[in-house]
């Protein structure tokens, strides 16, 4: 059964669990040392203090996690946020990705925001560090590259590139 939910500072130790194989094994995330649990819960904490922080459970299980924070840092674009995905890197390819950020645009447009931006490492040709599979996946949920910047980000001595992909989720017109 799979339930999608607010996280909890108390999911915290597995959040970080499931984000440091990313950062200990992987370029899609260009952080290089993983956060201490309680960087990790203040992360949280501040983020859900304005934009919802969502967890994925699959029988009970946390399998991943969602969330939006701010973009850029001017009031003019208070109707635009960042998102960012990690799912257990055991549990891709279930469908699970597609539920939570359904669920996050969802509360976004509750709140306001019409503009979803996403940051994802590319690399220029797939390694084992990092492939397309994340720009793919956001592809495939509607949103589009607007943006890259080449060989901006270095790990594990090797060069990567971002790119921004965009997705409208709301009016414009509207507000």
């Amino acid at each position: 059964m799979l339930n999608i939910r607010d996280a909890r500072k108390e999911d915290a130790k597995e959040l970080l669990d499931i984000y440091s194989y990313y950062v200990e094994n992987t370029a899609i995330s260009f952080e290089l040392k993983t956060p201490s649990l309680t960087e990790f819960e203040n992360r949280i904490t501040e983020i859900q203090k304005h934009y919802p922080y969502l967890v994925i459970e699959k029988d009970g299980r946390i399998e991943g996690y969602a969330y939006a924070h701010l973009f850029v840092g001017r009031d003019a674009y208070s109707y635009s946020a960042e998102t960012t995905i990690y799912l257990d890197h055991n549990s891709l390819r279930e469908g699970l990705g597609r539920k939570i950020y359904e669920e996050l645009e969802n509360r976004l447009k509750q709140i306001g925001i019409i503009n979803l931006y996403a940051c994802i490492g590319v690399p220029s040709e797939e390694d084992e560090y990092l492939t397309n599979n994340s720009m793919n996946f956001h592809n495939h949920l509607g949103y589009k590259t607007v943006g890259t910047f080449r060989n901006c980000g270095r790990k594990f001595n090797k060069w990567y590139s971002m790119v921004w992909m965009e997705k409208l989720i709301g009016n414009h017109a509207a507000i």
